[in-house]
């Protein structure tokens, strides 16, 4: 029994055994064409020496061929070393040319030395060493490559080229050189047939006019186009957009941007935030919604401006800021909302439309529409103007007896150092006002009627009242003055309203917004692949005093060598 188990065992392996031989076999490096042949084993012990006659040695392995000049074939280990004039060719698809090779059948890689130069369709990569992995189909250099191609001019330090998606992965010093723009980058995958570049470490696109920096993002080389995902900022038109996700095309010249974003104007030295944004470059624009709020330095004092969108349009010179819907702005001592604000740079005016509604200290103003007037170079507030059914209410803050009041037509106030100093009421004007004495004993109630009312101000407190053409009032003890009476025709007082910080010019639904989740960009499809390795083989050729192969015998130089 234990024989025919031997004899089973001796059949079986026979075919292993022949396919395996087959196996190596079919890995051999053929000789195609020897030229001169030779051995010289104090040269090279164990090589088969080729060189060329009227024509180079030619070489074949498991569809790719190699020429040279000059050859030292070691059939045992299956490895050859080719010197002068190389040329490899893997179909139609690669050809590589170099001074020297040094080729391993086993591993099916070539190490190529000196004036490396591999082309395909598409592209022509030149570097000093490169190597050329045929297992894997994949072409790597350590030491500085340069790539050209149709559009582009790409050089890095390190560098690997995966031939069948026929992408380049560059690393450290990676620059992209293009008539229109540069790209630098740490770290970015080029795709050599769409020209497209996937960037995955901090990089910068210069062109001429716009500057985009991110740590990962994408870019379509042909038509400048692409977008970033991780702190992400683009220098475009005197503007920097910085967002979780920014996006920009040079042929439409437009810009936009994704959640907690940031733009500033580097002329008027405001800001944009929101949570999505457009910018579009032509007519000098900028559209942004969701939490938006605009924010403006005057004098050492922000002004915030809110709506459900803002637009800003114009040169830097003639700048127009729009809020849209549910408008609000905030400053320490001025606040107000609307359902629209409209602000032109050029005349300082600002327009609040529809129920408009402002607070200057404790002063709260309304009519049909306001407009407030900057200063030009300071940009303080400089003037108002109330138009139509006009009305300045303050809380009496001495008594706390109810509201003092006046109301006319059309209102027309002065601001000095932010405070509303001088109020004139015009048309149809009536006051409800607490008189008190300098022990703040109440004095009584002055009611009265006329055509014209000046009102100076000091800390939102009337300090005093001048009436014009026919004043018909009475000063009325508080107890001959009922509750109903002491509030004017069309009183409404928004106190609830009012801002005390910044803050508040976001409603619930502003607070409570939910961001979109950004998909981010793929993982790099050789994510898992090993980074470039070392020489498998270590140095074949004997080195020079430069670290360069060599080939020399007692003194003398190859053939190829002279050449």
């Amino acid at each position: 029994m234990r024989i025919l188990v031997l004899i089973l065992a001796c059949l079986l392996s026979i075919p292993i055994a022949r396919a395996q031989a087959d196996s190596t076999q079919n890995r051999k490096i053929n000789i195609v064409y020897g030229g001169n042949f030779t051995k010289d084993e104090s040269l090279r012990p164990g090589a088969s020496i080729f060189s060329r006659d009227t024509r180079q040695v030619q070489f074949e392995h498991q569809g790719a061929d190699l020429w040279c000049d000059y050859a030292f074939l070691y059939q045992k280990d299956n490895r050859l070393e080719a010197i002068g004039n190389v040329r490899l060719e893997q179909g139609d698809s690669v050809l590589m040319t170099s001074g020297r090779v040094e080729y391993n059948g086993n591993l099916r890689l070539a190490k190529a030395y000196e004036s490396v130069r591999l082309e395909n369709q598409s592209m022509t990569l030149t570097t000093d060493t490169l190597y050329f992995d045929r297992e894997r189909q994949e072409a790597y250099y350590r030491d500085f490559g340069r790539i050209v191609d149709s559009v582009n001019t790409l050089t890095s330090e390190v560098g690997r080229y995966f031939m069948v998606p026929k992408k380049y992965q560059f690393q450290d010093s990676v620059l992209i050189k293009n008539p229109d723009y540069t790209l630098e980058s740490t770290r970015l995958d080029y795709y050599t047939n769409s020209k497209n570049a996937y960037m995955y470490g901090p990089s910068t696109i210069t062109g001429e006019d716009y500057t985009l920096y991110c740590e990962r993002g994408f870019y379509d080389t042909r038509v400048e186009q692409g977008y970033g995902i991780r702190n992400t900022e683009i220098h475009y038109n005197d503007r920097i957009i910085e967002g979780d996700s920014v996006y920009f095309d040079k042929a439409s010249e437009f810009a936009s941007a994704t959640n907690n974003i940031v733009i500033t104007d580097t002329i008027n030295k405001g800001v944009i935030r929101a949570h999505y944004a457009e910018v579009h470059r032509a007519r000098d624009s900028v559209f942004a919604t969701r939490r938006a709020v605009s924010i403006s330095l005057v004098e050492q004092d922000s002004l915030y401006m809110h709506g459900d969108t803002l637009m800003v349009t114009g040169a830097p010179d003639a700048r127009i800021l729009r809020a849209y819907r549910n408008a609000k702005f905030f400053k320490t001592d001025l606040s107000g909302k609307c359902d629209s604000i409209h602000f032109e740079e050029r005349t300082g005016i600002t327009q609040l439309i529809r129920e408009p509604v402002i607070w200057n200290l404790e002063n709260q103003m309304t009519g049909d529409s306001i407009y407030l007037l900057s200063d030009l170079e300071t940009q303080k507030p400089d003037s108002l103007k109330v138009l139509g059914n006009a009305f300045l209410i303050s809380e009496d803050t001495i008594g706390h007896r109810g509201y003092n009041q006046a109301k006319g037509k059309d209102l027309f106030g002065k601001f000095i150092e932010d405070q509303l100093k001088i109020v004139d009421l015009v048309g149809n004007t009536e006051v409800v006002y607490f008189m008190y004495d300098d022990d703040n004993e109440l004095i009584g109630i002055d009611k009265t009627v006329c055509s014209r009312i000046r009102l100076l101000m000091e800390a939102s407190e009337i300090q005093d009242i001048t009436f014009f053409i026919d004043p018909d009032g009475v000063i009325y003890p508080e107890a001959d003055l009922p509750e109903e009476s002491r509030i004017l025709e069309g009183f409404i007082w928004r106190g609830d309203e009012r801002m005390y910080r910044w803050q508040d010019v976001f409603d619930e639904d502003d607070n409570n917004l939910e961001l979109p989740v950004i998909r981010g960009l793929s993982e790099p499809i050789d994510l898992e692949s090993k980074p470039v390795p070392p020489d498998p083989d270590g140095p074949r050729f004997p080195k020079d005093d430069k670290g360069r192969p060599a080939l020399r015998r007692s003194g003398t130089k190859t053939d190829s060598q002279k050449s």
